[in-house]
């Protein structure tokens, strides 16, 4: 597939309730900027337009200036592939060719994911996961847009699980080292991911 027929958004997946948390992971501060930020600021020079799947009314996140996705009304609640619905519906309206995902709560998601990601599809798969050296990362993965169909029919059934959907679609797996996926859920896992964040910055 040449490059020129290849056009890539993706969706911030930010519509969990965070329980553990006690507040949205995505607002919640990651070095003095919201956690949704950071994965906006790694993710955006990756494609050529990044939607935030939220609350069509999250005040704070809107002023992080990309649109607001929020998930379909009739599977609000269903989980992220209700995210990846709303995404994949929102880059086929937009004219995109494919959709790159990526959870909120990702703070050292790869600068590389999606041109990673691509590989395969150029050489013919129909959409690639994330594999980490703890298995596969559903949720960093490359969808084409015209999978939605497909998506909603699995939700409407009551199946909300991208990694089913994602070995139907037959995904490449494209592995990546180390812990770049590692994911926020706690204030403790919060704190660990600044410490190692600091240490980065002092490195670079």
């Amino acid at each position: 597939m040449a490059e020129s027929e290849i056009t890539v958004a993706a969706v911030i997946l930010a519509g969990g309730a965070s329980t553990r948390m006690g507040r949205p992971k995505a607002s919640a501060p990651f070095l003095g900027e919201p956690l949704a930020a950071r994965v906006l600021r790694r993710l955006a020079p990756q494609v050529a337009r990044v939607y935030l799947n939220a609350r069509e009314d999250d005040a704070e996140l809107a002023q992080l200036g990309a649109p607001l996705v929020p998930d379909p009304q009739r599977w609000r609640g269903a989980g992220p592939l209700a995210g990846v619905a709303a995404g994949l519906a929102r880059a086929q309206l937009d004219g995109f060719a494919y959709l790159a995902t990526a959870p909120c709560d990702a703070p050292f998601l790869p600068r590389d994911l999606v041109a990673r990601l691509l590989k395969p599809v150029r050489a013919g798969a129909v959409a690639a996961v994330a594999v980490s050296d703890f298995g596969l990362e559903p949720m960093f993965a490359l969808w084409p847009v015209d999978a939605l169909a497909a998506v909603e029919q699995a939700l409407a059934a009551g199946r909300a699980s991208p990694r089913s959907e994602l070995d139907r679609l037959r995904a490449a797996q494209v592995a990546f080292a180390g812990d770049v996926f590692a994911n926020l859920n706690t204030r403790e896992d919060f704190a660990r991911a600044e410490a190692r964040a600091r240490a980065d910055l002092l490195k670079a």
